[in-house]
């Protein structure tokens, strides 16, 4: 590209923190903005778009669920917005699958 670079900053987490996608431990990522009217879920180990990523595909495709946002908090509880009529154990068992913990709704 004309020998010029267009590169994002993006602030690191502690190694001992981790990302749940690229090591043992969980933590947070980027995310959407939550849909009006859906139920919001407290989720723990994001650390990343691409842990946010995940967590938006595995609860997205469960029947019912029309959109699934994640609001990231990177290192802390991330913000989980449902739209749809999906069952609360499907979201949970959905995230938990994917690796993160669904702390409450």
């Amino acid at each position: 590209m004309c020998g010029t670079e267009n590169r994002t900053e993006l602030p690191l987490v502690s190694a001992a923190s981790g990302c749940g996608c690229c090591s043992t431990d969980a933590s947070s990522a980027p995310s959407t903005a939550a849909d009006a009217g859906g139920t919001e879920f407290t989720v723990e180990g994001l650390t990343c778009g691409h842990c946010v990523q995940t967590v938006e595909e595995a609860v997205s495709a469960l029947e019912g669920v029309e959109s699934a946002s994640v609001d990231l908090v990177p290192g802390g509880r991330s913000r989980l917005t449902v739209g749809g009529t999906a069952d609360d154990s499907a979201v949970r068992e959905a995230v938990t699958s994917a690796g993160y913990t669904l702390i409450s709704n």
